[in-house]
Order: C-alpha cells, then structure tokens, then sequence
C-alpha cells in the first residue's frame, strides 16, 4: 500500500485574517498537511493575493503501526513528490473572500511490479492535481482573530496514469476522482502585552462525498497549534519565526479499487519549525515538518521530513 506521509505544517498566523491556503494535492495519505502556511498567507483586509507554493516529501522508509517495519513487508519501496501550487485569494472586504488553488505534482514511484520475475520498477510522471475553490469568511471580530472556510475539492486531477503492468493504484495517483467537502476554521490571539508574541490555532477537514470507479479517499483531518515572534525586523524587511504541533488522521481507504483497506489510514503529531520574511508587497514563507509519532494501519511508506516554500505578492 502506498501511504504518501505528507501533510505540512499548519501554519497560521496571528496577523492576517483566514486560511491558509490549501494545497490541493489529491494524495491517498493525506497532503492536506501542506494546506496551511504562515502570515503572510493571511489577508488583513480588503485586497488580493496570487502565490507559488513549492513542496516536497520523500517517502524511503516502511512504517506499522507505531514504528519502523522491515523493507520487505511492503511491496512498495519510494514515493518522491514534488508538488506545485498556483493560487488565488480574494478578500472582497474584511469579512467574505474566496480562494482557488490549481496544484502540479510530479511523481517518483518504486514498487514491486506485476510483471514476471516481480521487478523492482520505477514509474515517473507529472499531471496537474484536483482543484479547490473555497469561500472565506473572517468578520466574527473586528481584530479578524477568528475565521472559516468551505468549499469543495474537484476531481480534476488524474488518476488513471498506469504502465502496462497496472503497477499504479488507486492510492499512488495524483487525483482522487473524489469530489470533497471541504471546512476549516481558525483562531488567534495576543501572548504578550507589546503584540510581539502570538499564538494560533487551526484545523481542516476535507470528507470525501462523491467518488469515481469504486474507491474512495479516507476522511482527512489536520488541526495544529502555535507560536510567533513579530518583534525581528532587517531594514525594510520583517522576519517572524514560528513553531507549531501539528496532529493529523486520516481514516483508512474504501471501495473495490483501493490498493488494500487495511494498510492505509494513519495518526501522526508533527513538529514544524518555520520562519516568514515580508518586504510589502512580496512575502516569503517556509518550513520543515518533522514526525515525532505515529501511527500507520499495515504497512505504508513514510517520509522522514518534508518541506515548504511559499512566495505570495499582495495587491
């Protein structure tokens, strides 16, 4: 079973206004981790933002239940992924906006193959993800410290790509062919007196409700928690460094064309070190998620860390 371990960080801020945006990578795992992101992801008010967002996992290890497992027991041997994001958000005033993510992946896949002999086989492609289009609303307070989303994830990504041998399953795919729910909300407030030290909260749920050719993606949830520092500045440019736990679960795959319902489905608590650099109107943010527990159903291939880059330009 392939298990694609990768959510990052769930960033969010405490000076801005929504969401982070969303990767909309379709990943069987759960690549929502990578949804959220850090300040200046957040809107402060009427206005728009576009943003790239680059990340990337490699999963070179077997992992059950709660530790490593032996190569062998998983037919499955790497999954590299590099995904890249195009995105859109809108904040028509302080209280409603809208969001649209459109991601690229390009998939590394080594696995056990059905040909005679069962070679080791390599499998590469690139194919454009499942779009999410997404409604914001942030007006609960006039600080913008509290907001949600909605929205729904399309199945515009591919999930037919295959070699000859049907070595791609369902769960190795770029797209789900799941067309989801998605809802989300977060909180912020004031650790300190000066506004120097804040703290976040956020969460996401992305329920799959319609689904092709019987199978259908488990139930995703991320929820994180956090720090910032606002109080560093060089020149013209503000940098803020952040820390967040970050817990996510994904249930276990369904339907006749998942790969194997009983190795797929997860827990997983994360630590994630990120720092956000903003010279109006570019920002810069980045991090890195490190598991420190988890739990995986069966057999599933994880990744040791993954990593972040977002560019955003705020008009």
């Amino acid at each position: 079973m392939k298990f694609l371990n990768v959510k990052a960080a769930t960033v969010l801020s405490v000076s801005g206004g929504v969401m982070l945006p969303s990767v909309g990578w379709a990943c069987a795992c759960g690549c929502g981790v990578f949804d959220v992101g850090g300040n200046a992801m957040l809107p402060s008010g009427p206005g728009g933002m576009a943003y790239v967002q680059y990340d990337y996992q490699n999963q070179d290890h077997n992992w059950s239940g709660t530790s490593q497992a032996p190569a062998d027991a998983n037919p499955d041997k790497n999954i590299k992924t590099d995904f890249i994001m195009l995105g859109f958000q809108y904040m028509f005033n302080r209280s409603w906006g809208v969001q649209a993510e459109l991601p690229y992946d390009y998939r590394s896949f080594t696995t056990t193959s059905a040909a005679p002999g069962s070679p080791i086989t390599t499998i590469k492609w690139g194919a454009l993800g499942d779009l999410r289009l997404k409604g914001i609303y942030t007006g609960f307070f006039d600080d913008l410290s509290a907001g949600v989303d909605f929205g729904l994830k399309l199945p515009t990504g591919d999930f037919t790509h295959n070699n000859v041998w049907g070595d791609v399953d369902r769960d190795s795919e770029i797209g789900t062919g799941s067309t989801d729910l998605l809802i989300g909300g977060f909180y912020r407030g004031h650790l300190s007196g000066d506004d120097q030290w804040r703290w976040f909260a956020q969460t996401e749920l992305d329920l799959p409700v319609f689904s092709q050719e019987q199978y259908c993606p488990g139930l995703e949830l991320d929820t994180d928690a956090g720090i910032n520092y606002q109080g560093w500045s060089v020149g013209r440019m503000h940098v803020s460094p952040l820390a967040q736990v970050i817990f996510s679960e994904r249930t276990s795959d369904s339907g006749a064309n998942a790969a194997d319902p009983v190795a797929s489905g997860y827990q997983r608590l994360m630590l994630s070190p990120g720092l956000e650099f903003h010279i109006h109107p570019v920002s810069i943010y980045t991090d890195v998620e490190v598991p420190v527990w988890q739990h995986f159903t069966g057999n599933q291939l994880a990744a040791a860390v993954l990593f972040k880059v977002n560019v955003s330009f705020h008009f």
